[in-house]
């Protein structure tokens, strides 16, 4: 009786491992993020961030560069990311403190820090650097180099239709990327849906951000370095549902 038992214990943890190698090699076969989703901008590289969860209410996440060869993708690298203070949204609003769910491109990047070596067109900030916010104004959810106070408002001067001095954010702007959100050539202005200015991917503040993704400093050098303008880079923001219908 003593070896039966041996030997039905035996098939079983045998089986049990088969079970286990079987998962592993399953999830070995997945086809990776980029290959399951419906749409990745059509170029060879992408920039994937992803919320916690299966729902709009997360907060952190994963963001992972992957670059494509033929018809593979490969994630290059990845980083711990920081989102909207009140998560994601598909139907943003200007101030509402979401990140907006969608497929951007990624038209330049920005810095008070000196280029870190990225191919991308490349702005250097300085004391005159400002993002146009005025939904107001012509040159609305723009860079705008000495922007005139009559356009770029400050929170001192108004509260309503204030727009971001970069130079005043010298952790969170020592790199950045713009996430070419809202800006076509005609934008939607609030209060109007989608709207919004402002979206960038940064580098980590104190929080969560005001719409923004944000990751590491080192990381997103890493990042910036390897994007390339020629491989038509663009980013996806969702969660794991809602990414994979972009």
């Amino acid at each position: 009786m003593r070896l039966l038992t041996l030997v039905l214990a035996a098939a079983l943890t045998g089986l049990a491992g088969t079970t286990a190698l079987s998962a592993d090699a399953t999830a070995a076969a997945a086809p990776p993020l980029p290959a399951r989703m419906r749409d990745t901008g059509g170029g060879s590289q992408l920039v994937t961030a992803v919320v916690t969860g299966s729902s709009n209410a997360g907060r952190t996440g994963t963001l992972t560069w992957w670059q494509r060869t033929g018809s593979t993708w490969r994630a290059v690298g990845s980083a711990p990311a920081r989102f909207g203070y009140n998560g994601l949204s598909a139907n943003r609003r200007e101030g509402d403190g979401t990140t907006p769910v969608g497929l951007f491109g990624l038209p330049f990047a920005f810095g008070i820090r000196p280029n870190p070596g990225t191919r991308m067109p490349w702005k250097p900030v300085d004391a005159h650097s400002w993002w146009d916010e005025n939904s107001l104004d012509a040159r609305y959810n723009t860079w705008y180099e000495n922007c005139p106070a009559t356009s770029c408002w400050t929170s001192a001067r108004r509260k309503d239709h204030v727009s971001e001095h970069l130079a005043d954010y010298p952790t969170q702007y020592a790199y950045a990327a713009v996430i070419g959100f809202n800006t076509g050539q005609v934008k939607v202005r609030p209060p109007a849906r989608p709207s919004g200015s402002g979206i960038f991917l940064h580098v980590n503040g104190s929080g969560y951000t005001g719409g923004c993704v944000s990751i590491p400093q080192p990381q997103l050098a890493a990042l910036l370095r390897w994007l390339d303008p020629a491989a038509r880079p663009h980013i996806a923001i969702g969660s794991s549902v809602a990414i994979l219908n972009l």
